[in-house]
């Protein structure tokens, strides 16, 4: 079933405001669509619908589309004479207003004057409401004294500040002050004296009147109050035989022309002796108050609708009331807005001054002019489609005694109940408000024509309405009490509604039903011309409302329809027949019927009634049993009395009978209460199961508390109610209806206990559809503990409704804070996540967590200064836009923005301080920094600024104690404090100085270089001027290191390590004193010395004829040696003379170093010693200084030693060493002029190779250890010397002497293997003495002589074999020593020099031995060794042998 409880009304055209006064349409009723199934059962679907449309007291019904019963009236034959209604006349507080003012008009009209109503503010003055509210207000009197009259206007809705008041005044007095004197009485005058009288003519005083209460003021006036009074005060004047015309009030007959005769009775009264006075005489007829009082007393006939003059038929009524709605709207019937007319009917209601008159034709029998409905045998002719609506349902000729009614044990027709009663109707024609005989159902269908408009009260609100309508017209109901069911009186439905009555409306279109139900008030009026039909039915619940209405009829003495205990008895006589609920129905009915019987026939016995008598009630008309009192329909008793034949009285009104003794009276009766109680076991046994079953479920419906039952139970009775197949009734629907609502609060109770929030946080601020409020879930707690079931989850629910309540409570607190805790408002949102219920503070609170969160992250920033930038103020303000307001956020924002705006401020004005050329002093900049010392914030060009500063401060100090110590600046502190000066933005005076002396010393350092740097070198002058810590290259990826045992000296102090120009530059710059710079540089030139010394013999050893010459790799081509060469003085190298002789040609006179050996351009000594000495008067140390000051005494030194050698040492002892390795000569195989070569290299035949010496060399056969290294010294001088060049050429011509003996000695025999030896002999002599040079320390020279003793045992074999193979030679037996332990390895070359230090560099032979040998042994440099491959000798002549 559709169900529409709140119906949208139809589109309404747009409207302006509607005014205070208009009608404003109240809520809509139900509307139910059936399906077909359920429309097959009329009142199967009436009890389905019933709980709910019983609240609104009517309901709307849409049969099923394609349910159109054809119009089966004749409509020709249909005639009708409608009722007349006028529209003001019908609302209930518009009919007293007029009766008002028909009272006020006949009484000025008695008085000789016609009544004029006054206009005000040109709108018609209500006569009514003036004289209510000055009556409310005490009186006419009270309220001039009080001067309450500008009250009175507002009360009647007058704008106020226009003087409204007075002519309210004076019109009520001039109208309604009379009229209410007349009604108090206070005009009916006595006799006074004469004296009095001419006093009142003369001069006019006030008038007490004698003020009434405002219930007690009516219009209508009954005579009996009057006549007392008329006689008390108006005693009988006796005529004057003299004069008969004279004032009954002074007795006097003069002023002849101010003295009044009464048209009625022909009394004489003076004007001015009338209370109130009269200023002139009446021009029409006057009555004196005597005979106003009479004639005003008369009763008001009762109001009623009269009927219409004319006789229509259906056609000429439709052209009337079509014509009708035409005219007054101006425009076609059917265009016409049902808005509109509504508004329109109740505005026409309740306006006095106009007055619109309409026709009805109401209550037409159906008997008479047939039904719109199909019936059997009807004149209609139905065709076989529409057959099936002569038997339907829905057929209003049928419901009404269908078996489910009860009114089919009502054996008369009923017309209007059980027969149809047909209603054609026009526009404005209204159905005033009233409830159906015997509060019985009532079912309206609409045939065809315009909407019909409907209001309805529920039944519950029957009283209600009825109390506001007496206290809003008791005039009405004093004179009619029943007025109500007279069908007479309407009453806006706003007004109703405003009073707490609650009233609901429709509109019935056609085809469609509209259902009443029982004591439901309803009314309503048409929308223009239609054709309805309507019926009453009775269902089983209506009983005890049946009986219940009875006897409110007794008590309104309203004649009954119908005998609700006739019916009763007439179905119990039946019993076998009725279904089970009927019967239960049935016997509860009659047990109540039955104790009330006997006990009123108790009553009368008691009183003295002895004669008894049956009566056949049931076969009387109802009219001939009426109660003459009450006019109750009699049936099971009545009291009658021989004197009044024919009038009975039922036994409630026993009294009111006659005037005859009680004894006299006869009880009649239809039945003994003998007869009646088998009657009512035969129903008690019919619906004893039933009955035994409804009183469980009664018991369980009604249980309270912890006698409620569990939902089993419930089901158990369903059940049971099945199984026995109980009929649907209103006990058993109430019972499905309870168990169904418990499942469903028991299931949505189980969601609630189960569900969570599906998340968190929800996006959208919309609730989830399955989602409560707070509220509905505390209503639905309610609704749970209300049911009649007992629902386990209920508790449960509770509990959790105040866990919510505590959540909302305790989130109400917190949302007051003014600084919230992040803590406290994430706890309570974690806390609803187990709430699946639409909590309305779960928004705001995420907005406080987001404020508090905010202004945590500010406290926090505030907290630590450090961190606080002007990004995160930035952020933080950004962030704080986006947040609800909240004066704790303002607050914060203001802090935080003013903070941000001051800090913004000293960060520019910082980088402009810090920016400024030339750069402020730094007293400018301390005043600025100290400012800014108190913001809290992280800023970083303030703390540039401080910082920069501070710098200052330090650099400053610091130049100030250089200055005051009066050492010799280092030259590392001078640039360091010029570039730390220079990038301190700060001005500093001693930075000018610094900057000059630099520049001085950076101009002698350009200097130095010029003197000394060879055009485009890439050495530093450093490099230059220092003794070499690398003789060498070094960094093959072959090298391999060895690290020296440390000996226990060293435990203690570690001496720097010298290997590199940076290690030497670091060591110098970190020098104190000059002294420790010379003491470095000595030690370096220790190691120089100990390297040349190295060098020149591994490369001297290199050049050995041992192998084909060709397998040497010799210049820095690294090829073998080819054509002229040349070999370097000081390494002792040979070098191709393409890849290294200057184009231009190089003197002969002068040594010939190769380049590695000559870096500088070696300029004269007096340059060097003028470089040192400007040096020393710019008083600053660095490290080419002292390099330079070292240099000089090196060579000052060196002078001195070379002089002392010349005096000491006699040259030509230099001839005794024999055995020096050979020179390079010029060599050519095969070739008779060849020079004469040494002993090595005749035994050996080199065809294809052939190189030669282009200049000579120092041979060191015979060249004391003291010539050569102080020749070798003076040769690394980078200064030039004549000491040097002298010496080279002594050594020269001496080498040259010796060579030319030599050649000249006759060759060799066969013991020139001895010279052989010799030759060798005294090379090794040589190494040896090299080899101990280098040991140092103990440990080193133990390790000396056990690698010494080895290779004594090796070279013995040596002198052997040598002359057989070199491939023989024992050196291989070295490579099966473990190669793994570092300490162990031995070199295994034939003139191992025994390197020492921390790192030693190896090379591994890339041939067939992979031996490692040390690089300085066999001549191989670290780029050599990282370039090339490296193969030793022996795997060299290998190699060759092989090739062979």
């Amino acid at each position: 079933t559709k169900t529409n409880q709140h119906a949208l009304p139809e589109p309404r055209p747009a409207e302006p405001l509607p005014r205070p006064d208009e009608f404003q349409p109240p809520p809509e009723c139900p509307v139910f669509e059936p399906s077909w199934e359920e429309f097959r059962d009329p009142f199967a679907f009436i009890n389905k619908i019933r709980p709910i449309a019983e609240k609104t007291g009517i309901c709307k019904v849409r049969p099923p589309p394609g349910w159109q019963p054809p119009f089966a009236c004749d409509v020709d034959r249909l005639h009708f004479v409608p009722r007349i209604q006028r529209l003001n006349e019908l609302e209930a507080q518009t009919r007293v207003k007029l009766n008002f003012l028909d009272q006020i008009a006949k009484f000025w009209d008695l008085q000789g004057c016609a009544l004029k109503i006054p206009h005000v503010e040109r709108k018609i003055l209500d006569l009514y409401k003036l004289n209510k509210h000055v009556a409310d207000e005490g009186g006419f009197d009270i309220v001039c004294r009080d001067r309450r009259w500008t009250k009175i206007a507002h009360q009647m809705g007058f704008a106020p500040g226009k003087a409204v008041g007075s002519h309210l005044r004076g019109h009520y007095e001039r109208i309604l002050y009379p009229y209410n004197l007349f009604q108090s009485g206070a005009n009916l005058l006595v006799s006074r004296p004469l004296s009095f009288c001419s006093f009142l003519a003369e001069k006019e005083i006030p008038i007490l009147v004698k003020q009434e209460p405002v219930e007690s003021k009516e219009p209508v006036t009954e005579p009996e109050k009057f006549k007392p009074r008329y006689k008390k005060f108006i005693p009988p004047i006796p005529p004057s035989p003299v004069d008969l015309v004279v004032c009954l009030v002074c007795g006097s007959g003069g002023d002849e022309d101010r003295l009044l005769l009464c048209d009625g009775c022909d009394d004489s009264y003076h004007t001015f002796c009338l209370i109130p006075p009269l200023h002139n005489v009446p021009k029409g007829d006057w009555r004196c108050p005597k005979c106003l009082a009479q004639e005003c007393s008369k009763p008001h006939e009762a109001f009623g609708f009269e009927q219409a003059y004319r006789d229509y038929s259906l056609r000429a009524f439709g052209q009337m009331a079509d014509a009708f709605k035409s005219d007054y709207f101006n425009m076609p019937v059917h265009m016409v807005p049902t808005e509109l007319v509504e508004k329109e009917f109740w505005r026409l209601v309740g306006a006095i001054e106009e007055d619109v008159t309409v026709e009805y034709g109401a209550d037409i029998a159906s008997k008479e002019f047939g039904s719109g409905f199909p019936i059997p045998n009807g004149k209609f002719k139905v065709s076989p489609a529409d057959e099936k609506y002569l038997k339907c349902g829905w057929n209003l000729n049928n419901l009404a005694m269908m078996n489910p009614s009860v009114l089919t044990h009502v054996t008369a027709d009923i017309c209007g109940m059980t027969l149809p009663w047909l209603y054609v109707g026009m526009c404005f024609s209204s159905f005033c408000w009233h409830i159906e005989d015997h509060w019985s159902y009532s079912i309206n269908y609409l045939h065809w024509g315009e909407p019909k408009t409907w209001y309805g009260a529920p039944g519950f609100a029957a009283e209600q309405l009825e109390e506001v309508m007496r206290k809003l017209a008791p005039e009405l109901f004093d004179s009619q009490p029943d007025l109500l069911h007279q069908l007479v009186t309407i009453m806006n439905p706003n007004t109703l509604m405003a009073h707490g009555v609650p009233i609901y409306r429709t509109n019935q279109c056609a085809g469609e039903f509209v259902i009443t139900f029982p004591r439901a008030y309803h009314s309503g009026f048409n929308q223009g011309f239609n054709f309805a039909e309507a019926v009453n039915f009775c269902t089983v619940d209506w009983m005890p409302l049946g009986r219940q209405c009875v006897d409110h009829y007794r008590m309104l003495h309203r004649y009954n329809v119908f005998s609700h205990d006739e019916m009763v008895c007439n179905m119990a006589s039946k019993a076998d027949t009725l279904n089970v609920v009927l019967a239960s129905a049935v016997h509860k009915d009659m047990v109540s019927m039955i104790k009330e019987e006997k006990e009123l026939r108790d009553r009368v016995k008691k009183m003295g009634v002895i004669h008894s008598k049956e009566a056949k009630y049931d076969h009387l008309q109802d009219d001939e049993r009426q109660c003459a009192k009450c006019r109750t329909t009699c049936y099971l008793s009545a009291i009658t009395c021989s004197c009044t034949p024919g009038v009975l009285v039922c036994l409630h009104h026993i009294n009111d009978l006659c005037s005859c003794p009680v004894t006299n009276y006869t009880l009649n009766y239809r039945y003994t209460l003998d007869e009646l109680h088998p009657m009512m076991n035969d129903v008690k046994q019919r619906a004893e199961v039933y009955d035994e079953w409804a009183s469980r479920v009664s018991m369980t419906l009604e249980a309270k508390l912890e006698k409620k039952k569990g939902l089993p139970v419930f089901r158990a009775l369903l059940s049971e109610s099945e199984s026995m197949l109980f009929p649907d009734n209103d006990l058993l629907r109430r019972l499905r209806l309870v168990t169904q609502d418990a499942e469903k609060c028991s299931s949505v109770a189980q969601q609630l206990l189960n569900g969570k929030r599906q998340t968190r946080y929800r996006c959208d601020s919309v609730r989830s559809r399955s989602q409560l409020t707070v509220e509905e879930l505390r209503s639905f707690v309610r609704q749970l503990y209300n049911l009649s079931c007992s629902l386990p989850q209920a508790p449960l629910l509770k509990e959790l409704l105040n866990r919510i309540e505590d959540f909302q409570q305790h989130s109400e607190k917190v949302l007051a804070d003014e600084v919230p805790s992040v803590t406290e408002i994430q706890s309570l949102l974690d806390v609803s996540f187990d709430f699946d219920v639409d909590l309305p503070e779960l928004p705001l609170l995420r907005e406080r967590l987001e404020q508090a969160r905010w202004l945590e992250g500010v406290q926090q920033a505030n907290a630590q200064p450090s961190t606080l930038s002007l990004e995160t103020m930035r952020r933080l303000i950004d962030q704080g836009v986006g947040l609800a307001p909240h004066a704790s956020v303002e607050k914060a924002m203001a802090r935080l923005q003013e903070q941000l705006t001051m800090s913004e401020h000293w960060e520019e004005k910082a980088s402009s301080l810090l920016k400024a050329r030339p750069p402020h002093s730094i007293e400018t900049l301390s005043a600025a920094a100290e400012k800014v010392s108190s913001i809290p914030a992280y800023l970083p060009n303030c703390l540039l600024l401080k910082e920069t500063i501070r710098k200052a401060q330090e650099w400053l100090q610091e130049a100030e104690e250089l200055q005051a110590s009066g050492c010799i600046l280092m030259w590392d502190s001078l640039s360091d404090m010029v570039l730390r000066g220079q990038s301190i933005q700060v001005h500093l005076e001693p930075l000018d100085r610094l900057k000059s002396l630099m520049a001085e010393v950076e101009e002698w350092k350009e200097s130095a270089a010029a003197a000394f740097l060879q055009k485009d070198s890439t050495l530093t002058l450093l490099e230059v001027l220092c003794p070499r810590c690398e003789v060498g290259n070094v960094g093959s990826p072959k090298r391999k290191a060895k690290k020296g045992k440390q000996s226990p000296k060293s435990n203690k102090k570690k001496t720097q390590r010298l290997n590199t120009l940076s290690d030497v530059e670091k060591a110098l710059s970190e020098t104190k004193d000059s002294i420790s710079a010379m003491a470095t540089l000595e030690e370096l030139r220790v190691r120089e010395m100990e390297a040349f010394s190295n060098l020149r013999a591994a490369n001297e050893s290199k050049l050995l004829p041992t192998a084909d010459c060709m397998d040497l790799r010799v210049c820095f081509c690294q090829k073998a040696p080819m054509g002229a060469m040349l070999q370097c003085e000081l390494c002792r190298d040979a070098f191709h003379s393409v890849c290294v002789r200057d184009p231009s040609g190089s003197c002969e006179t002068q040594p010939w170093l190769c380049p590695q050996c000559q870096p500088s351009e070696k300029p004269p000594l007096s340059r060097a010693v003028s470089l040192v000495t400007s040096l020393r008067r710019l008083g600053v140390r660095l490290p080419e200084g002292d390099a330079l000051h070292y240099l000089v005494e090196r060579t000052g030194d060196w002078q001195q030693r070379a002089q002392q050698i010349s005096h000491s040492c006699n040259l030509p002892e230099l001839e005794e060493r024999p055995g020096t390795p050979p020179t390079l000569s010029r060599f050519v195989s095969g070739v008779e002029n060849a020079p004469c070569l040494t002993p090595e290299w005749s035994r050996t035949s080199h065809a294809q190779t052939v190189f030669y010496t282009e200049q000579r060399c120092i041979p060191l056969q015979g060249l004391s250890q003291e010539l050569e290294e102080l020749m070798v010294e003076g040769l690394l001088l980078q200064v030039s010397l004549p000491e040097v060049q002298s010496l080279y050429h002594v050594l020269l011509d001496r080498a040259s002497s010796q060579h030319v003996n030599r050649c000249m000695s006759p060759p060799p025999d066969e013991n020139g293997a001895s010279d052989v030896r010799e030759t060798v002999n005294g090379s090794e002599k040589k190494a040896k003495r090299h080899m101990e040079r280098e040991g140092s320390d103990a440990d080193c020279r133990a390790k000396d002589k056990k690698h010494s003793h080895k290779r004594q045992k090796m070279n013995k074999k040596k002198q052997h074999r040598r002359p057989a193979s070199t491939s023989s030679s024992p050196r291989s037996d070295f490579s099966q020593s473990d190669d793994s332990d570092e300490e162990m390895a031995v070199c295994p070359a034939e003139r191992c020099q025994l390197p020492e230090g921390d790192e030693v560099n190896w090379v591994q032979c890339d041939g067939s031995c992979n031996q490692w040998f040390h690089q300085v042994c066999v001549g191989v440099t670290a780029e050599t060794a990282e370039k090339e491959d490296y193969v030793c000798a022996a795997c060299s002549l290998k190699d060759d042998n092989g090739e062979k």
